[in-house]
């Protein structure tokens, strides 16, 4: 048997498949609300690999279709932002 507190959905943030489970075991199925509590889909990746991972275990621990599962939207900016400006070392001109 496979120890679920060892496989990391979201390698960004580092939420395991545990985390996930115990979530949805406590009737957390919405993937927003997932996200907010654990931040998947909050790093660098901004959920390319964790949103689908959870979407899947949501399908299979729910017995929901996947197509049913809604996935968050991802908020990119609206113009790029120098890395500079987001943590406080250039002024955005």
């Amino acid at each position: 048997m496979t120890d679920k507190s060892k496989i990391i959905i979201c390698r960004c943030n580092e939420v395991t498949q545990k985390e996930i489970e115990d979530l949805i075991d406590q009737g957390i199925t919405d993937i927003e609300m997932i996200k907010r509590i654990t931040h998947i889909g909050m790093g660098p990746c901004q959920g390319r690999t964790c949103i689908p991972l959870v979407a899947g275990i949501i399908a299979r621990k729910t017995g929901m279709r996947i197509e049913d599962i809604v996935i968050p939207a991802t908020r990119i900016p609206v113009r790029p932002v120098a890395m500079g400006v987001l943590v406080g070392g250039d002024d955005e001109e």
